[in-house]
């Protein structure tokens, strides 16, 4: 497999990905559900270009620190970088952060490991 690019992708936190909105809490702030679906998507966004034909990676384990809240309007970047690999197995390390401040939203490690999705989903 090729040596992988980091991936950088931007969003704007919208009423729909508060925690309130989500249910993982009450508050109008960029939900810890979301923030985490959006590290994926730079997670499996690093990995689509090295991906043989017919294959999908699955995320096996997540270690995400949420460290500061974003209301609605917000834009943020999240990253991620290819830090180990083994064979199938892909660790990521993930950040976020507020594009106005530069300030640090997120961060930690998400591993995801490729799989064929024919075969993955004859077994579900």
């Amino acid at each position: 497999m090729p040596q992988l690019a980091p991936a950088t992708l931007t969003f704007t936190v919208t009423h729909d990905d508060t925690a309130a909105a989500v249910g993982s809490g009450s508050l109008p702030v960029l939900g810890t559900p979301r923030l985490l679906a959006w590290l994926e998507a730079a997670t499996c966004a690093a990995l689509e270009q090295a991906l043989p034909e017919g294959s999908t990676s699955v995320g096996t384990r997540v270690q995400v620190e949420h460290l500061a809240a974003s209301p609605v309007g917000a834009e943020v970047e999240v990253s991620a970088s290819s830090a180990y690999e083994d064979g199938r197995l892909h660790r990521f390390t993930v950040s976020a952060r507020d594009t106005s401040s530069g300030k640090v939203l997120a961060a930690g490690e998400i591993t995801r490991v490729v799989v064929d999705a024919k075969r993955f989903m004859s077994r579900v």
